[in-house]
């Protein structure tokens, strides 16, 4: 689907960033979603980049020009995150327990790094909305890894064996699907 009728641009300033962005990813499909730009963004009383708004379809960004790309394809991935279905999701979940029994230390953003680090071990059997906060961010900041065209960010700190699953999980769920928005 083309960028011109899957997003609507409340202002001109990232739309060839997102044209770019998308050549990256797998082929996407769902309504459109508002891009648009405000100031002073945060969450839980604490700055943010930028914030998806599921319901309204449109996601709101306070970031650079450089970091836009990795925040986009983040947010980006909360609508998909939302639509992948419960076997995708367990995948995930199922996956980053395997990691957590190894020992893996590191993520690959701040959002799911905060989250991983603050996760009690009875959070994860129960599945509890702490568990399900950080494999969703999980989830989004493995995306903004593999899709946003930056190698390197200082937020990646997952060892390489680690990203090498992820990678090879996200191939696999979305391989012969479109991405669901």
């Amino acid at each position: 689907m083309p960028h011109s009728t899957l997003f609507h641009f409340r202002d001109r300033a990232h739309q060839s960033q997102v044209a770019a962005i998308l050549r990256r990813l797998p082929p996407v499909e769902g309504a459109p979603i508002a891009i648009e730009r405000a100031r002073g963004l945060s969450s839980r009383g604490q700055a943010v980049h930028a914030g998806s708004l599921l319901r309204e379809r449109r996601i709101v960004f306070d970031c650079t020009r450089a970091e836009f790309p990795r925040i986009f394809v983040h947010e980006l991935f909360h609508f998909v995150w939302l639509r992948a279905g419960n076997p995708a999701r367990f995948g995930w979940e199922a996956l980053l327990g395997c990691e957590l029994e190894a020992g893996a230390g590191g993520e690959l953003g701040w959002s799911a790094e905060w989250r991983k680090q603050a996760l009690a071990a009875a959070d994860r059997q129960p599945r509890s909305r702490f568990w399900h906060e950080y494999c969703c961010e999980s989830f989004c900041d493995t995306a903004a890894w593999l899709y946003s065209g930056g190698p390197r960010h200082p937020e990646f700190t997952l060892a390489a064996r680690f990203r090498a699953a992820r990678r090879a999980w996200f191939h696999q769920a979305f391989a012969n699907r479109r991405l669901p928005l």
